[in-house]
């Protein structure tokens, strides 16, 4: 008897005398019949969760088979875990699933409930799919009893490479060639082309989720709250008013997910200790003490083990238990019977009471974390052995030779058929293309349609000042913006805020203190009392939370403005955008999009307060993002359309937005003297919103003097200071263009070298700093340009911001970007 098993061939092995030593039954039963006298599955349907594990465990094997000549690069797998293969006969196929690395039989079964009804009904029936906390109450088969029924044919010879797949497998054929397309990382791939291994796909509603452990958590809630928000809205608010629909992609055909469709999201359990899924259990409870409904089934898949470290003996189900609002439930991996039986239970409570609950899936690791995992090293013989008669896959096949559904042999017979098609189809997938340039690789990451986005703009102003003027004009008291006068930063955003809410009926507005204080800043004062409490709320205190939120929102069909407090705060959630919302279209060629416009108050130069937490000028990371737009608007004029911009590339091209407002800008009203009002702007009406349209990288310059000598660019605070600077080089005869970036990604590059080329004397004025700031990308620009004028840098110090008039010390101030620009006109 094997006891150190580690190999693909020694569980395959193992595998094969468990069944060769299976006692026959006293008699044949019927496969309609219950598999036991009390068990919610026939067995049929058993069977079926039977093809589904095998189907996974064989493609385990293909992946470490192919990666022993180096042509497979992913051999994370299931093995230990197909008793998820039960939760999925449990829940609907439209179900929305972010599913773990390890819930590949999850994947299978799914595949094969869609294969065999491929266009469910998007309204569930009320009398065939009613349940209660013990499953289905009249539909007493899982959706898994439409794949091909036990007693398919199953051929004995290989049949040729032409030939149908037969058998049990028929069903999972195409799962498993996505799968094994991951594997190889095929450009034929259905969801990631390529890109990554991942279990997603549009049609079976399954969300792809990356490798960062944990963190596609808080995306669930926020997916579980905008659900249960969007079930309150008029379905026509699904899309906006110029057609575009959210949360999908172009060309995306995944339909919309029931009403009462309830999120499921597995993990391991190893990632209860991290940050993000404590954030998300944390918000998932928190809104449920508050009242609010969350419909997120959570699935922990526990084996014991984060790589090679235990999970101390009884923490998971201790910490599971603990957690306030989530209602615990639990079953062993390794029995199908009792499996499904406690995960319909689970699923038909959360979906009547649309509350957030956990199943506990005690599940076993076979064949180590990954391919290189010489689990030996650190498990004992006893616990590797100990693991083996956990088998779920084995543990099916006893139930089933037990209740008389099938014999040992003829499992053995659909064991191997399913790994010789499996093999076949690895054999096929290895000539498929790979992604053959950069340009492939990158082609699903952001796309960009300015005309699009114009249009849409245009057609939000046409709205706005035709059929909506009405509501404007009464959601606005009778006094629209433009009769207002000249506002502040501040005031345009909010002004922008309320036009988008009018444009966009799936826009909602949440954040910390931002609906009934209207932000610390006063940037949303008056939008909830406005727009109501479903679309303008205050959150928890948990930036990653924010995040989740609208992550989750804008895949449910919402349009989310989050608000982060400080830039400060950002930092600890930087992963939400990182590798979950600037990855979904990567991940899913635009199957599916988080359109998101993430407001940020930041940057420098609060006089008086705050200290680095209030004053953080750190952009680096979010520049770093592939795909993300940044935008930082200076002036009021600017900050209205550059806003409007962004909805409507979030709307249009699923964009991932980061405004970020300059809060020593807010309610700056003056430019050059006290009282001025330089610095203030109208806002325009809605027959100038075209006209005043900010397209995603274009800059906005400012000649002062003859602009012939000298060309500054800027953006952000800097552009208040640098037009001071110039004003003061100009009454040295020195004629300045201030050149304001408006966008820090991508940079307006074709406006940089203009301006530059112009002048032969580039200044460049950061408020970031010196290592790691904006100011280097536009150096390297102008590098890459071929520019061969002069340049300068004018920047913050590699510092924090300190508290009080220490500041000044490592911040740019205008008198050091005019002295600056005299040290470079004197070179």
């Amino acid at each position: 008897m094997l006891s150190d098993v580690t190999t693909p061939q020694d569980l395959d092995d193992r595998f094969r005398e468990t069944l060769a030593a299976l006692p026959a039954a006293e008699r044949r039963r019927d496969p309609a019949d219950p598999v036991t006298d009390d068990a919610p599955l026939t067995g049929a349907q058993l069977l079926d969760l039977f093809d589904a594990q095998v189907t996974s465990r064989q493609l385990d094997l293909a992946g470490r088979w192919l990666r022993s000549f180096g042509e497979g690069f992913y051999t994370i797998g299931s093995a230990g875990h197909e008793g998820n293969a039960a939760v999925a006969a449990a829940l609907r196929p439209t179900d929305p699933a972010l599913l773990h690395y390890r819930s590949g039989a999850f994947y299978c079964l799914r595949a094969a409930q869609v294969a065999a009804d491929p266009a469910p009904s998007a309204e569930p029936s009320t009398e065939a799919e009613s349940t209660t906390e013990t499953g289905p109450t009249t539909e007493t088969e899982p959706t898994s009893a439409r794949v091909p029924s036990a007693d398919a044919a199953v051929s004995e010879s290989e049949p040729s490479g032409s030939e149908e797949v037969t058998g049990g497998f028929t069903a999972y054929a195409d799962a498993a060639r996505d799968v094994l397309r991951g594997m190889v990382a095929s450009s034929l791939e259905p969801i990631a082309g390529g890109r990554h291994k991942v279990f997603g796909r549009a049609d079976l509603a399954i969300v792809p989720t990356t490798s960062t452990i944990a963190s596609h958590l808080p995306r669930a809630v926020g997916m579980g709250l905008a659900v249960e928000r969007l079930r309150r809205l008029d379905s026509a608010g699904r899309r906006t008013g110029a057609g575009v629909r959210l949360g999908s992609g172009a060309g995306a055909t995944h339909a919309p997910w029931p009403p009462d469709a309830i999120v499921v999201c597995s993990f391991g359990d190893a990632s209860v200790n991290h940050a993000s899924a404590t954030a998300a259990f944390n918000t998932a409870g928190w809104y449920d003490h508050a009242g609010l409904r969350i419909p997120v089934l959570f699935v922990c898949e526990d084996n014991g083990l984060g790589i090679s470290v235990r999970s101390p003996e009884g923490w998971v189900e201790a910490t599971l238990r603990a957690k306030p609002g989530i209602r615990y439930f639990s079953a062993d991996g390794s029995d199908p019977v009792q499996t499904y039986a406690v995960a319909a239970e689970a699923a038909a409570w959360v979906r009547r009471n649309r509350r957030p609950a956990v199943l506990h899936l005690r599940t076993v690791r076979l064949m180590g974390h990954a391919g290189a995992d010489a689990e030996s090293a650190y498990r004992s013989p006893a616990e590797l052995a100990e693991d083996l008669d956990r088998d779920p896959v084995a543990g099916t096949a006893r139930l089933l030779a037990a209740a008389g559904m099938a014999t040992g042999a003829e499992l053995l017979s659909r064991y191997d058929e399913t790994g010789w098609q499996v093999r076949r189809l690895a054999e096929e997938v290895l000539g498929e293309p790979k992604l053959a340039g950069a340009a492939d690789v990158v082609s699903t990451l952001a796309p960009r349609r300015p005309v699009r986005v114009a249009r849409a703009v245009a057609d939000a102003a046409a709205r706005a000042s035709g059929p909506g003027a009405a509501a404007r004009a009464e959601a606005f008291g009778g006094k629209p913006p433009e009769l207002a006068g000249p506002m502040t930063l501040a005031q345009s955003i909010n002004a922008a805020l309320a036009d988008g809410m009018l444009d966009h009926p799936q826009m909602a507005v949440f954040g910390e203190d931002v609906a009934a204080k209207g932000g610390v800043y006063g940037v949303t004062k008056g939008l909830r009392d406005r727009f109501g409490a479903a679309r303008v709320f205050d959150t928890l205190l948990d930036e990653t939370s924010v995040l989740g939120l609208g992550l989750g929102a804008g895949l449910a069909g919402m349009l989310p403005v989050p608000e982060i407090q400080y830039l400060a705060y950002l930092h600890n959630a930087e992963d939400q955008l990182r590798g979950e919302a600037a990855t979904m279209r990567f991940f899913s060629q635009g199957a599916f999009r988080n359109p998101m416009v993430v407001r940020v108050a930041g940057l420098a130069y609060q006089e008086g307060f705050g200290g680095h937490f209030h004053n953080d000028n750190s952009v680096a990371v979010l520049r770093d993002v592939p795909g993300l737009v940044i935008a930082v608007p200076a002036r009021p004029d600017d900050a209205a359309p550059m806003l409007r911009t962004c909805l409507a590339s979030a709307a249009v091209d699923g964009s991932v937005c980061v405004f970020l407002e300059p809060i020593a800008l807010y309610h700056t009203r003056d430019l050059y003297a006290d009282g001025d009002g330089e610095w203030l702007a109208g806002y325009p009406e809605p027959g100038g919103w075209v006209a005043g349209h900010v397209p995603i990288g274009r800059a906005r310059v400012y000649g002062v003097g003859s602009a012939d000598d000298l060309t500054i660019i800027t953006f952000g605070n800097g552009v208040r200071m640098s037009l001071r600077a110039a004003a003061v080089l100009a009454e040295e005869g020195v004629g300045t263009r201030v050149v304001d970036l408006r966008w820090l990604a991508p940079l307006p590059v074709a406006d940089i070298i203009r301006e530059s080329s112009a002048t032969g004397r580039v200044l460049v004025v950061d408020e970031t700093r010196r290592s790691g700031g904006v100011g280097e990308g536009v150096i390297a620009a102008l590098v890459d340009a071929g520019y061969v004028g002069a340049a300068r840098r004018v920047a913050g110090v590699d510092s924090f911001v300190p508290l009080g008039p220490a500041a000044r010390h490592v911040l740019v101030s205008a008198e050091a970007i005019t002295d600056g620009a005299r040290t470079l006109l004197a070179r």
